[in-house]
């Protein structure tokens, strides 16, 4: 999965966070459903612009996040 064809960031788009292409959803927004106890068939039924390949991108993106270190922290 090649996140980059679904996660953009643009600087008129919600500051530049990353949002999925063609939406004004971040994916900071689709995490946090996510940490509150969604799961994403409820994403999927309350989001109809989403689809599961667009989730998928949003997680796989948070992966490469991960493995470049950019979420880590020293506390």
């Amino acid at each position: 999965m090649d996140w980059k064809n679904y996660i953009v960031s643009e600087d008129k788009v919600l500051l530049g966070k990353p949002t999925i292409r063609g939406t004004r959803i971040s994916v900071e927004h689709i995490i946090g459903l996510l940490a509150q106890g969604w799961n994403e068939q409820q994403i999927l039924d309350n989001y109809p612009r989403l689809d599961q390949k667009s989730l998928q991108a949003v997680f796989s993106y948070i992966q490469d996040c991960l493995k470049d270190g950019l979420l880590y922290t020293n506390a």
